[in-house]
């Protein structure tokens, strides 16, 4: 397209309330204005030739326009609400072709966004209400191609088998199930929650090169991992496979949370909001576990930058505009939220063209046994942070689907919408209750919302609750919507009768919103009510103990030994293979990515993204001294890694570390492991599954350091920090006690000079920045 000369670009605000002529000035001024770069125009915009403006579609989370409401209550000014949108004007030789592709590629996404010409009509907050009900959802009498055929429909997620297990369950119950309980079963047995795929029964049939057959069965990747763990038995891991978050010890009195998670599908559909909630989503998890957040990081992979559009397979977004999106999402919500982005990696690979990978990971701090995780039974279940909305309705049982283009037209409503300034204030509280001891046990609102964080919480115990009680972004919403909603910034809590008065205390102060839904019971039996509309009766034993195994038949083939080639290699020309390589997307720089991440905030990032005498050299990981702890040289270092070409090359050696992976690992020079299995399909579920446990099986013991995983988001971190070495190291410190001079650390670690000397130096002082 070349008949674009211009573009300029207006954030519209609609005001609608008894505002006078000053106080909108004031808004102005003091709020949405910069008069350093912005300029203002109010009431009626100026005629333009060829105009599209873009807004939020009905349902979509308005965040801007909700802090706008929030800052004019600030201000004293008079209630209003607001909506908001952009204004683009184009000049140029464009026709309505020409405005429908630019529109359709570059300026709206359908999936959250509505658009059109000339100025779009304010969409503010719904109004509407409607009944509670929970509506039956027929399922006895249905054969399989009936059940498959209404899991396809609702986009359950679920299997034949499953879900012949829930029509039988219903059946001897004499009933139907509700929609919410139907929906509630989708997202608790989705590979998202439950691991289905990780803990399945794998028969692998392994064909050696020299045509050697090996049966083997293997109960699951989950279950030898799990094993590999307790096996080594070691006193630095806290708390691995159980929680939101793995915890591991950092020193005497401070333990360290780790989660990292993709947000695949998600970024597929909305690059920015998907990317956006999935750094909102491991920093959640962290909160989970009582930690305070205090870095992210996070691995990219897109399709080719250059990818022509002929090859674009139908609904895709293009490679550039995913990444753009993502990059921004990332950007927007930890800098906002004030956690540096200190480490990260960007690859571009053809498998990633129709589902990028966004690799999400964030760290935490946490004083040591600081985790109360045991709700009782009369404790109150209550929910702190942002408000329950239509986003993110399905996005467990979203991302445990296939993604092609009928997936991505009917899960619009499966993206999340982030808030991280709502977020900003449940850290703070969430701190603050922790120190105390104001509840016995918490959870993010994640993937499956209160159906999840309610339902896993209280699988011991039983709970009750009234979606009533539940406050909400709009009305309207059925009460299994709310209930199975996603949207963003909630964290669930156990907390005692006698404490929520000071909770609420507390949230007051941070203007974190409080409600209390519900109890916990002892009755073993999840109910939930609207008012007087019953929603859902299901035992607790068959929502996570009901699940059908499954087992899955693998096949791997060793390839074929290639004969050695012969003869002179061609001739090469050094010079352009050397621009070559630094000018390919893999290898050349990442500045531009890394300088849109603040990586300094807080304070305690020593080894930074970039050094040298110019500080432009990319270090192998950023090293982070986290504030309190500059009585002793202990440090975090912070690093990742990947290669899909290895992978592709090699299934059957996933998950084992490789050579070239060792300039990335735990500590910098330290080799690191990285596992990744894909999700499964039709067709090579199995083949990955099994040869990748295979792979761990023929190389040796499995990886020491397992970091908690969550299917669905299939690629997870196992951590190999100093290898052999380091395991012998601790395995002689345990049977020798401390070291002298009360130095445990292992002798390769005492040894090895660090950072500004023996000891770290407070900020400012280390040598080379």
């Amino acid at each position: 397209m070349t008949g674009l000369t211009g573009c300029r670009r207006w954030t519209v605000y609609h005001l609608e309330g008894q505002l006078s002529s000053a106080d909108v000035a004031r808004l102005c001024a003091e709020v949405l204005v910069d008069p350093v770069t912005d300029e203002v125009a109010i009431g009626e915009p100026a005629a333009a030739g060829r105009v599209v403006e873009v807004a939020p579609i009905a349902g979509v989370t308005d965040g801007a326009a909700r802090e706008l409401e929030r800052a004019a209550a600030v201000l004293g000014l008079p209630p209003l609400r607001a909506a908001t949108a952009r204004r683009h004007e184009l000049s140029g030789d464009l026709d309505d072709d020409d405005v429908a592709v630019l529109t359709q590629r570059l300026l709206a996404n359908p999936t959250t966004e509505c658009s059109g010409s000339g100025e779009l009509a304010p969409s503010f907050s719904p109004t509407w209400e409607v009944a509670p009900v929970a509506s039956p959802v027929r399922l006895i009498g249905l054969d399989d191609g009936q059940l498959a055929g209404l899991s396809r429909q609702r986009m359950l997620s679920l299997d034949v088998t499953e879900m012949r297990a829930i029509r039988d369950h219903y059946a001897s119950c004499g009933r139907d199930p509700t929609d919410a309980e139907l929906e509630t079963l989708a997202q608790a047995w989705s590979e998202h929650c439950v691991h289905k795929t990780f803990k399945a029964e794998i028969h692998l049939t392994h064909t050696r090169a020299d045509g050697h057959l090996e049966v083997s069965r293997h109960d699951g990747l989950l279950n030898a991992l799990r094993r590999a763990t307790a096996e080594l038995d070691a006193g630095w891991l806290r708390s691995v496979f159980v929680d939101n978050a793995g915890i591991v010890a950092f020193d005497d009195e401070l333990d360290l949370a780790v989660k990292v998670e993709t947000h695949n599908h998600p970024s597929a559909l909305e690059p920015f909001g998907g990317a956006n909630t999935g750094v909102g989503g491991v920093v959640r998890d962290v909160m989970g576990v009582s930690a305070r957040p205090i870095a992210c990081t996070d691995v990219l992979c897109f399709g080719p930058e250059d990818l022509a559009e002929a090859d674009l397979p139908a609904g895709v977004l293009h490679p550039r505009r995913i990444r753009d999106g993502v990059v921004a999402g990332i950007g927007d919500y930890g800098n906002k939220l004030g956690l540096p982005t200190v480490n990260g990696a960007v690859l571009y690979d053809p498998g990633y063209v129709g589902n990028p990978l966004v690799f999400c990971g964030a760290l935490g701090l946490l004083p040591k046994d600081s985790h109360p995780t045991a709700p009782r039974a009369g404790d109150r279940i209550v929910v702190i942070g942002g408000r329950t909305g239509r986003d993110g309705i399905g996005g467990a049982t979203f991302s445990s689907a296939g993604l092609d283009a009928s997936v991505m037209d009917r899960a619009g409503s499966a993206v999340q919408i982030g808030d991280p300034i709502v977020q900003k204030g449940c850290i703070e509280v969430i701190e603050r209750a922790r120190e105390s001891g104001l509840y016995n046990a918490i959870t993010d609102c994640g993937a499956g919302g209160l159906s999840s964080a309610v339902g896993e919480m209280g699988a011991e115990l039983g709970a009750e609750v009234d979606l009533a009680t539940v406050p909400l972004k709009y009305p309207g919403l059925a009460p299994w919507e709310i209930w199975l909603s996603e949207a963003q910034e909630r964290m669930v809590l156990a907390v005692p009768t006698e404490k929520v008065a000071p909770l609420q205390d507390l949230c007051t102060g941070w203007e974190v919103e409080l409600s209390d839904i519900g109890s916990f019971t002892s009755t073993g039996r999840l109910v939930v009510r609207h008012g007087a509309c019953d929603v859902i009766d299901l035992p607790m034993e068959f929502l996570h103990h009901g699940l059908p195994g499954r087992t899955l038949v693998a096949e791997h083939r060793d390839p074929a030994i290639a004969a050695a080639t012969t003869g002179s290699p061609p001739a090469i020309d050094n010079e352009k293979l050397l621009l070559d390589l630094l000018a390919h997307p893999n290898v050349a720089s990442r500045e531009s990515i890394v300088s849109s991440y603040d990586h300094e905030v807080r304070g305690g990032t020593v080894v930074r993204p970039f050094a040298g005498p110019a500080a432009d050299g990319p270090t192998d990981a950023a090293v982070l001294k986290p504030l309190g702890t500059w009585h002793h040289d202990r440090a975090v270092a912070l690093a990742v890694g990947l290669n899909p070409r290895l992978t592709r090359a090699a299934r059957h050696r996933r998950g084992v570390p490789q050579p070239h992976r060792r300039r990335g690992g735990p500590f910098p020079g330290r080799p690191a492991g990285q596992l990744q299995l894909g999700r499964p399909d039709e067709t090579r579920p199995a083949r990955i599954a099994g040869a990748g446990r295979g792979g761990l099986r023929r190389r040796g013991p499995p990886l020491p350091r397992p970091v908690r995983l969550r299917q669905g988001q299939p690629l997870q971190r196992v951590r190999r920090p100093g290898g052999a070495r380091h395991a012998a190291d601790l395995r002689r410190r345990d049977r020798a006690g401390p070291a002298s001079g009360g130095d445990e650390r292992p002798d390769h670690l005492r040894k090895r000079p660090v950072a500004g000397g023996t000891r770290f130096r407070p900020p400012g002082r280390v040598p080379g920045g």
